[in-house]
């Protein structure tokens, strides 16, 4: 059995020759490390950015500058790089200053980015296709299968999360109520609750559901 860097290295598709650097990449400014991942974290934005751009206007050639930035940012966002980082097992190096870290969306997200500096930065002159090359591997399905306007339906829960944050309520929580219909058509039944606030919504898919009922609960914030 690898060590927990190996095995996170493996998972990322990509095997390091400088462990430092690995470490270097896992380790957050609130560690209190000298060595924390501050810069390599300024390099993965830039790169992160370029990568999933390349991808984008390689796979929708007929899709214009303002659709394809919108699929970028959904691509880039702090909560789908939380995603990656939780998908890949990223753990993140503790340090004096905190021996027990709690690990929020932009530490995860930011480690993310500094792991993809450090995969270019222990690969030599083909850096930048090793980057390529692990954002083609998270992002090709996504890409191929996004359509015009899929942001609106992620940004009703994302303004729903923000919105919440705002106003000093919890995270908004999902709950699934019910599944009808047949298995080739179903249909799913999701309520959205921030606080004592409470909505539901519909959808041919638990996801969908979910935008519904994220939607419907910002209206009744708005309220």
């Amino acid at each position: 059995m690898g060590s927990p860097a190996t095995d996170l290295a493996a998972r990322l598709g990509y095997r390091f020759k400088d462990h430092a650097l690995l470490a270097q990449a896992l380790t957050p400014p609130s560690s209190g490390l000298p060595r924390d991942n501050q810069r390599l974290e300024f390099l993965g934005d830039a790169l992160l950015n370029a990568a999933a751009a390349l991808l984008i206007h390689r796979e929708k050639p007929a899709w214009d500058e303002g659709d394809m930035s919108k699929l970028r940012g959904m691509l880039v966002c702090t909560r789908a790089l939380e995603a990656w980082a939780k998908d890949i097992g990223l753990g993140l190096v503790p340090g004096p200053r905190s021996p027990k870290l709690a690990a929020s969306p932009k530490t995860m997200a930011d480690a993310m980015e500094a792991l993809l500096a450090a995969v270019y930065e222990d690969s030599g002159p083909g850096g930048f296709q090793a980057v390529l090359d692990i954002c083609e591997a998270r992002f090709l399905a996504t890409i191929q299968g996004a359509r015009p306007g899929d942001w609106k339906r992620q940004d009703a829960k994302t303004a729903l999360q923000e919105r919440a944050a705002v106003l000093g309520f919890p995270a908004p929580h999902y709950a699934l109520v019910e599944r009808s219909g047949p298995d080739h058509a179903p249909r799913f039944r999701v309520e959205a609750t921030v606080g004592d606030l409470r909505a539901s919504g519909l959808g041919t898919s638990r996801k969908a559901a979910e935008v519904e009922a994220a939607g419907a609960l910002m209206a009744r914030i708005g309220e």
